[in-house]
């Protein structure tokens, strides 16, 4: 077999479709301009008086204490007393109404809108700059780097710098007395010393920014009290000192609860008990000169999930307070229905006495300023109508700024709102020269133009490259139609032995150095992204060149010449019903409504299209044994190919698989995840992990459901090693199947029931269970890599045995006369231990010792057992292993919906074998092992279809990220190991169904019928099936098979991938975009680069099984007799 040409075309498709992809989402999915610019002291000045510094006036508070408690949702905040049975998270802060209904001049509790992603890497830069998010920020929450644009935190850091380098300059310059009389004003008006504690985020976002900092590990969603009691055993003892002015702490155990058990549950409850305490220490040590603010960064869906735009995720809860009064007095109607989080950013700058960050674009919340004309004798404070000014000054600074820096804002809304920043300065400025109060109209304009501004910025902040995406498309277009040509010319390229990369590589790296050289002469730098298009461009031109020079001419019917290729590529070739189905999918890609209802939809086109096959079976004539013919019976026409006893038999396997198959797409659709656009639809029970349930018969009910799902998973892949003869060798593969693999689905029974086990039983088992807790995952881990590994080194599965052969030399000798180890049946024995080939090899034996009469009596025969299976077994085997390795990463209760899984590939395999043995009743053998497209788009749609019934959306919010922590409940060190681990859970359905895929070419051998052998007829008395053995006798029939099978599959991802593109492309100003058509393209190609991958695995797994198979032969063989 010609494993290096199959391979290197594989590779060389994979690298060109990465480039299509890399490219269109480099246009796509742009990160806004930041324009690095700080604000300062003088740029800052109140309206009407001369150019002083700013930050030398008394502020309005001298200290704030921020408590970000992550995750507090609105919901969790509000108090309702007519609910007598209050649900877990209600009611259970009651000191925010408390206050607010008591202390109305001191206090007030808002609504918090996030802006979406709502994650809490974003949302900390969100309230931190008061500047937008982009879409491509969500990939960032994996490794927050620091945050480089203008800040609260550097701006209040920056005063402390200030006040380090004045001391400096009294210590060295000035006149001692100077500095005497202005060090302590001036301690109090600029320094400002930041203290913080809590997750340990803020570290990376913001290094060496803090006066003292206590950070504590984050990412550790199961650990519920690490956080906050670290926090809690600093927070009131750094109250009571003197050495801060800003004090922050960020509590995690309300999300990291809903994470692990969702916002209805006990543990809820607790942790919002404990935070209600929390808040009401704080409230009884603050100085009237200080300023409290509550609040959370984002919410939570009803499953305790976050980071999508539905508005149980961006709701969170504002509480301000302070022991002086704040507010006129208690809420009026102009109070706001909703704060956006970025408003927080003005408001505390104009309420400290630092700057306004320059890339801000939120405006001040009113309600805490007094209305112009009523600060008289107040200290430090603002007018409404002043901090508006402000704010609208600062922000048509940065919106100048940007504008000339980049050119993405309409030119027809930057022209207006610049013009009604000049007239609204006009009118305000001549009011205040003239002595005048101003128009009480003026504030309301005022805020308009700050809304305008934002609105504006929101929808402008999508930066595209349409040249980019041109580019990208056009490479993800050409790499679609290169799979289909390679599809159809594997053989040829194969015989032609031409399939190295060589001749593409060259072409690539001299397209991409010529690209370099001309972007260094034209601009002077080298985009890397350019050099990659050229160089994918140029080997596609170069493929489908030589495409052309492999077909030979052929004359249509108007006489003149035509590639043959013309012949494949026609509608009528294409336009087949296998092929229309995932065409009429990727269309319905541009239907946000399509994408909403995708799981369902997927599963339709499934059972559609398996439902398709015994219709046209029926339809051609094939399904049913034919009727009984006279002729036939006296010769003057040939006889089946099948007897109808094998015909009967195959259509009823066939029928019994789509039962099956039906089965388990209904059972399937019970493991669902809901999308916010579903309305009323409520999630699968059984995504949520056992210990989020509280009725402890439902539990064990799950769980004894889940165990039995994972035995009968065990059970058949054993049970297939088995019958086939596959467990009998010595070898490190058998090993793997016979103790490795039960011992890992051991160990995932174990850790279920301790992960189970609730934290306040047991209490003398708890540090057992804690250590047990780490210990099972992590030797289930251990377990899947011995096991993998040892496949892969030695995949072999045949067990050889010699014994006498009888004196008398016969063509067919007699079946074995012994059992197999394994206990099967004598005839099972006579199907599976191949004798035809046992025929050959001991004909081979005995012509090679002609020679030695004196050994005429005692020659050695050779039987084998598993030789009929030797290619599927370790490629099943490995897919098989890798399901139990991947379902550790989920819920318990998907330990069915992988069960499912393993049924749903074995009927498609089986329908698959019994509609090529039943297409054999044609008698037309093609001489290849080609798989037709029918199964392969099964397979690729059954792929989508579990991603779905794994409990996956693709929705951000819906990413199972405890799957970092399994067997790591600590955290990592580093991001690389969490991010494959969640990626891995995520793509679980892509990563099996395409490591299996080389299963399709196998299955019609390993379940050939005796007497047929590709539609000739054979006979009781004819040739046994040698099953998978024909693969070694036509190795370059085998190679383009198996290059066809990969590139069809590719074929029908890629062509998901490119729709999904174009819907992006096209759609890219669309309402939906980035809550539907983006995130889709990001899973869809994300699933697409790991089926690749993992295509390739079971691609080169298939190849070390035939180097071994054929060091096997030679061993087995000698070379005289071969």
């Amino acid at each position: 077999m010609k494993g290096l040409p199959v391979l290197s075309l594989l590779l060389w498709t994979c690298a060109v479709y990465l480039v299509g992809i890399y490219l269109f989402v480099g246009g796509f999915l742009l990160v806004r301009l930041e324009v690095n610019r700080t604000s300062t002291c003088g740029d800052v000045l109140k309206p009407g008086e001369e150019p002083t510094d700013f930050c030398r006036s008394q502020p309005r508070f001298r200290r704030v204490v921020i408590l970000i408690i992550d995750a507090l949702k609105i919901d969790f905040a509000r108090f309702d007393p007519t609910k007598t049975s209050p649900k877990p998270y209600e009611n259970k802060l009651p000191v925010l109404e408390d206050t607010v209904s008591s202390r109305p001049s001191q206090s007030r509790l808002y609504p918090f809108r996030a802006d979406p992603p709502t994650t809490t890497m974003q949302r900390i830069k969100g309230f931190t700059t008061g500047s937008l998010p982009t879409f491509v920020d969500v990939g960032n929450n994996f490794a927050s780097s620091a945050i480089l644009e203008d800040n609260l935190i550097h701006q209040l850091g920056q005063m402390g710098e200030l006040l380090h380098i004045y001391i400096l300059l009294c210590s060295i310059r000035m006149i001692k007395s100077q500095c005497l009389l202005s060090k302590q004003k001036t301690f109090t008006l600029i320094g400002k010393r930041v203290v913080f504690m809590g997750d340990d985020t803020w570290e990376s976002l913001f290094p060496k920014k803090f006066h003292r900092s206590l950070p504590f590990p984050s990412f550790n969603v199961k650990d519920l009290h690490t956080v906050d009691n670290g926090i809690l055993q600093h927070l009131y003892t750094t109250m009571v000192d003197d050495d801060w002015d800003v004090l922050v702490a960020h509590f995690l155990g309300v999300d990291h609860c809903g994470h692990r058990f969702g916002p209805d549950h006990p543990a809820m409850a607790d942790k919002l008990t404990q935070m209600d305490g929390v808040i009401r220490s704080v409230i009884d040590r603050l100085q009237n000169d200080t300023l409290l603010v509550v609040m959370g960064d984002h919410g939570m869906t009803d499953t305790g999930d976050h980071g999508g735009e539905s508005q149980k995720e961006t709701d969170a809860a504002l509480f301000l307070y302070s022991p002086s009064p704040i507010f006129p007095g208690p809420p009026t109607q102009n109070e706001p229905d909703v704060v956006p989080q970025t408003d927080l950013v003005p408001t505390l700058a104009l309420l400290l006495g630092i700057p306004i960050p320059f890339s801000s674009v939120g405006q001040v919340l009113l309600p805490l300023f007094p209305p112009h004309g009523q600060t008289e004798g107040a200290i430090g404070e603002f007018s409404q109508l002043e901090a508006l000014w402000i704010n609208a000054k600062q922000v048509n600074r940065f919106l100048e700024t940007y504008s000339a820096m980049a050119k993405d804002i309409p030119p027809d809304s930057l022209s207006q709102l610049k013009d009604e920043f000049s007239r609204l300065s006009s009118e305000y400025l001549i009011s205040l020269r003239e002595g005048r109060s101003p128009s009480p109209q003026l504030v309301s304009s005022l805020r308009a133009y700050l809304t305008s501004v934002r609105d504006t910025c929101r929808a402008t902040w999508a930066r595209f490259n349409p040249l980019k995406m041109g580019a990208g498309l056009a490479i993800l277009a050409f790499a679609c139609l290169m799979c289909l040509v390679l599809s159809e010319l594997s053989l040829a390229l194969i015989r032609e032995n031409e399939g190295g990369l060589k001749a593409p590589a060259a072409m690539a790296l001299l397209a991409g150095v010529s690209m370099a050289a001309a972007q260094l002469l034209t601009q002077g730098y080298v985009e890397a992204a350019w050099c990659l298009a050229a160089g994918a461009f140029s080997t596609q031109l170069l493929f489908f060149w030589r495409a052309c020079q492999l077909n030979t001419p052929m004359v249509l019917k108007n006489g003149t010449k035509a590639p043959k290729c013309t012949r494949w590529l026609s509608p009528r070739r294409l336009l087949i019903p296998s092929l229309v189905v995932p065409l009429l999918r990727c269309a319905s890609l541009l239907s946000d409504s399509y994408v909403i209802a995708e799981g369902r939809v997927v599963t339709f086109l499934v059972f559609s299209l398996a439902l398709y096959i015994p219709i046209n079976l029926n339809w051609d004539g094939l399904l049913l044994p034919p009727s009984h013919d006279p002729l036939k019976s006296a010769g003057l026409l040939p006889s089946p190919a099948l007897s109808p006893s094998t015909v009967r038999k195959e259509s009823s396997t066939l029928l019994a698989c789509l039962g099956v198959l039906i089965g388990s797409l209904y059972l399937s659709l019970s493991f669902h995840g809901c999308r916010e656009e579903q309305g009323f639809c409520q999630p699968s029970p059984f995504l949520s992990p056992l210990s989020r349930l509280q009725d402890s018969q439902l539990k064990n009910l799950h769980y004894i459901l889940s165990v039995i799902s994972l035995s009968i998973y065990t059970y058949l892949l054993r049970h297939y090693l088995c019958h086939f003869g596959n467990l009998n060798s010595s070898g490190v593969t058998v090993f793997t199947a016979r103790w490795i693999l039960p011992l890992l689905s051991v160990c995932l029974g174990l850790h279920w029931a301790v992960s189970a086990t609730p934290e306040d039983s047991f209490r003398n088992l708890a540090e057992l269970i804690r250590l047990a807790q780490l210990a099972l995952p992590r030797a289930a881990f251990c377990l899947l890599g011995l096991g993998l590994s040892l496949i892969w080194l030695d995949p072999l599965t045949v067990f050889v045995k010699t014994r006498a052969a009888a004196s008398a030399r016969s063509s067919h000798l007699p079946p074995p006369r012994y059992r197999a180890s394994t206990g099967i049946s004598p005839q099972a024995e006579l199907h599976h231990l191949i004798p035809q080939i046992y025929q050959r090899m001991r004909r081979s034996l005995d012509d090679g010792e002609l020679s030695g009469a004196s050994e005429a009596d005692n020659r050695p025969a050779v039987e084998a057992y598993g030789l009929g299976t030797v290619y599927s077994a370790p490629v099943l085997l490995f897919t098989g292993l890798l399901g139990i390795g991947l379902l550790l990463l989920h819920p318990e209760g998907m330990a069915l919906s992988f069960l499912l899984l393993l049924l749903e590939m074995g009927a498609i395999l089986h329908m698959h074998a019994s509609f090529t043995t039943l297409s054999g009743l044609h008698g037309v053998y093609s001489g290849g092992f080609n798989v037709p497209w029918t199964p392969i788009v099964l397979w690729s749609l059954a792929a989508t279809q579990f991603f779905h019934a794994t409990g996956h959306l693709p929705t951000f919010p819906s990413i199972q990220w405890g799957a970092a922590f399994m067997g790591f409940p600590d955290g990592h060190t580093g991001t690389i190991l969490p991010a494959s681990m969640v990626t891995f859970n995520t793509f679980a359905s892509y990563i099996l169904f395409a490591v299996g895929c080389p299963l399709l070419l196998f299955w019609p051998l390993v379940c050939e019928v005796r007497g047929n052998k590709g539609g000739r007829a054979y006979g009781e008395e004819g040739e046994d099936a040698v099953m998978e053995m024909r693969l070694r006798e036509n190795p370059q029939q085998f190679s383009s098979a198996l290059l066809q099978l990969s590139t069809r599959y590719l074929f029908i991802h890629g062509a998901q991938v490119f729709s999904s593109v174009c819907a992006a492309a096209i759609l890219r100003r669309h309402l939906m975009v980035w809550k539907v058509f983006a995130p889709k393209l990001m899973f869809e190609a994300s699933g697409f680069l790991v089926s690749c991958a993992f295509l390739l695995i079971g691609v080169t797994l298939v190849l070390r099984v035939d180097v071994a198979v054929g060091r096997w032969f030679k061993r087995l063989v000698p070379d005289t007799s071969r």
